[in-house]
C-alpha cells in the first residue's frame, strides 16, 4: 500500500496510518474470509496474473468498450475545473484571494501544512536526526516574522522543484531501515505553475509558497516573482502546447543555460513563443521544433519569459487530449516502470501524482492528494463505510469502467478493463502483498508503476484491497 500522505491531506500521516491499521484490523464487518491461493499464475517475474502482452497499451485498448467515445467534452470539463476551485477546500483559487493576505491567513497556511516533529526521524545515513537539528528546521519557518498585513505577492515555478513540509532539504524518515519515504517531502510545482509568495524563510534560501493545489515550502532559486498580470496570464496564453509525454525536455542550449534540457512533465500546457520562423533560437533554426515561451528568474529574482526549443519528436499537442478511455490508457503506460516517488520525489511521482498528471494531460484536474481527491464534491463518486458488506463492493467493481479511480486508505488505482472477470489497475505503488502457495502475505516489492490484478492485492492474510476500498469516483462521468 502506498503511504498515506501528511499534513496537507487534511488529516495528519500519523491518524491516517492509524485509520489504515484500524480498517485492517476491523473484525466486525462480516469480510474477514479465510485466505485462499491466488487462481492466477505467477510468471517467473513474480506479479501474478500479469503476462507480457499486458504490459503494452494496445492489449488494453482492445479489450475496452468503445475506447475512442469522448467521455466529456472541454466545455464541461472547463465548468468542472471551475468548479473545482470553489468547491473543494484542499484547492487554492489564486485569483480569488485578496490584494492584502493577513498574519492569520498566512500563518494559518504554514501551521496547517505540519506541526513540529515529536517522534524520532533518521537521516539517510539510518543516523537520528538531532532535536537540535529539528528544532532549528522549526525555527526557519520565522513564523514571528510573519507581517500583520502584506500585499498579495505573485510568482511563477521556473523548473520543477520539490514542495517540502519545512523550509530545509534535509531527507528524513520514519525509521533507520527507511531511506524512500521522506516524511518532508510533500509534493512539486512545474515550470509555469503559478503561486503566491507569502513568506520566506528565516536564512532567505526558502519560500512559503501556494499554489492552486498545494501550500508549502519551495527553494526560493525556483521562484521567479512577477507582477499579478503576468503570472495569472502565462496559463491564458494561446497558442500553446500541452506536454503528452511523461517527461521530455527542452533542447541543450549554451546560450540560454536555464532552458537548456528543461523537463516538461505530463499535462504541462507552455504558450508558443512569438518568434521569426526562420531565425535561429538559441543558436538552432527551429524548423524541426516548437518555440516555446517559458519563465526564467533573473539575477534579481524578478520573472521573465525567453524562448525555447521542443523538439517535434517529443510528446505534446495544440490542445488537450480528448478524454477518452483509449487516451486515459495510452498516457498511463507512459508511466509504466517509472519507479514510485514519494511526494513527486526522485523525479518521479507517487499514485495520487500518477493520476492527476494522466488527467491534466485531458485538460482534467484534480486535488492532490488521495484523501482530497476521494471525497472532492465535485466529481462523481460511490462512498463505502467499514460496515459495507464484501457484495456492495464487488457490484461496484463489476461495474468499473476504464479510468475510474478506485481508493482504499492512503492509495489510488487506476481500472484498466478485466481478464476473464478479473480487474487489473494500473497504480504507482511502493509495495504489492499477495498471498503466496503457503498461504501467507508476501510481498511484491514494487515500488513503481504497475499492471496488477485487483483481487489478489492484500492487507494482510486475512482482507484484500477490495475489503479496504473507501470511495470509486468516475472522473469522467458528469455528476
Amino acid at each position: 500500500m502506498t503511504p498515506t500522505r501528511s499534513p496537507r491531506a487534511g488529516m495528519p500521516a500519523a491518524r491516517l496510518l492509524a485509520l489504515a491499521l484500524a480498517l485492517a484490523a476491523l473484525p466486525g464487518t462480516g469480510m474477514a474470509r479465510t485466505p485462499q491461493a491466488n487462481p492466477l499464475p505467477a510468471p517467473a517475474h513474480g506479479v501474478v496474473g500479469v503476462a507480457d502482452a499486458q504490459l503494452t497499451p494496445d492489449f488494453w485498448i482492445a479489450r475496452a468498450k468503445a475506447p475512442d467515445a469522448l467521455l466529456l467534452a472541454n466545455p464541461a470539463i472547463d465548468a468542472r475545473n471551475a468548479r473545482l476551485l470553489r468547491e473543494d477546500t484542499s484547492m487554492h483559487d489564486l485569483s480569488a484571494l485578496p490584494a492584502t493576505l493577513a498574519r492569520a491567513q498566512v500563518t494559518g497556511w504554514i501551521t496547517d501544512l505540519a506541526s513540529p516533529p515529536t517522534r524520532a526521524l533518521w537521516d539517510e545515513a539510518g543516523q537520528p536526526v538531532a532535536k537540535a537539528t529539528l528544532d532549528a528546521i522549526v525555527a526557519n519557518r520565522a513564523l514571528d516574522a510573519v507581517p500583520a498585513s502584506q500585499p498579495t505577492r505573485f510568482g511563477m515555478a521556473v523548473h520543477r522543484a520539490s514542495l517540502r513540509a519545512f523550509p530545509s532539504a534535509l531527507r528524513v524518515f520514519n525509521s533507520d531501515d527507511d531511506a524512500d519515504i521522506d516524511r518532508f517531502q510533500e509534493s512539486a510545482l512545474f515550470p509555469g505553475d503559478a503561486v503566491v509568495i507569502a513568506h520566506a524563510s528565516a536564512d532567505g534560501r526558502w519560500l512559503f509558497v501556494v499554489s492552486p493545489r498545494y501550500a508549502a515550502w519551495v527553494e526560493a532559486a525556483a521562484i521567479a516573482a512577477g507582477s499579478r498580470e503576468a503570472v495569472l496570464g502565462y496559463a491564458q496564453r494561446a497558442p500553446y502546447r500541452v506536454i503528452t509525454g511523461a517527461k521530455p525536455r527542452t533542447v541543450f542550449t549554451r546560450e540560454e543555460p536555464r532552458l537548456s534540457e528543461l523537463q516538461l512533465d505530463m499535462g504541462t500546457r507552455v504558450p508558443l513563443a512569438q518568434a521569426a520562423p526562420d531565425q535561429p533560437i538559441n543558436g538552432q533554426h527551429p524548423y524541426s521544433a516548437w518555440t516555446l515561451e517559458l519563465p526564467v528568474r533573473n539575477a534579481d529574482g524578478s520573472l521573465a519569459f525567453a524562448p525555447a526549443l521542443l523538439p517535434r519528436i517529443e510528446d505534446s499537442r495544440a490542445d488537450y487530449l480528448p478524454l477518452t478511455r483509449a487516451n486515459l490508457i495510452r498516457q498511463a503506460f507512459k508511466f509504466l516502470g517509472e519507479r514510485y516517488g514519494w511526494g513527486h520525489a526522485y523525479n518521479a511521482r507517487d499514485c495520487s501524482g500518477f493520476v492527476s498528471e494522466v488527467y491534466r494531460s485531458m485538460g482534467v484536474q484534480l486535488p492532490r492528494n488521495t484523501s482530497a481527491q476521494a471525497v472532492s464534491p465535485v466529481f462523481a463518486r460511490t462512498r463505502f463505510a467499514p460496515e459495507d458488506g464484501r457484495d456492495k463492493r464487488m457490484a461496484a467493481v463489476r461495474a468499473l469502467q476504464v479510468g475510474d479511480l478506485i481508493y482504499i486508505p492512503g492509495h489510488v488505482m487506476m481500472y484498466i478493463g478485466d481478464i476473464d472477470g478479473m480487474p487489473y489497475v494500473i497504480h504507482d505503488t511502493n509495495g504489492g502483498t499477495v498471498l503466496g502457495a503457503d498461504d501467507q502475505p508476501h510481498s511484491l516489492r514494487l515500488n513503481g508503476v504497475s499492471v496488477t490484478p485487483l483481487l489478489p492485492l492484500r492487507f494482510g492474510k486475512d482482507h484484500d484491497y477490495v475489503d479496504r476500498i473507501t470511495n470509486i469516483v468516475k472522473v469522467a462521468a458528469t455528476q
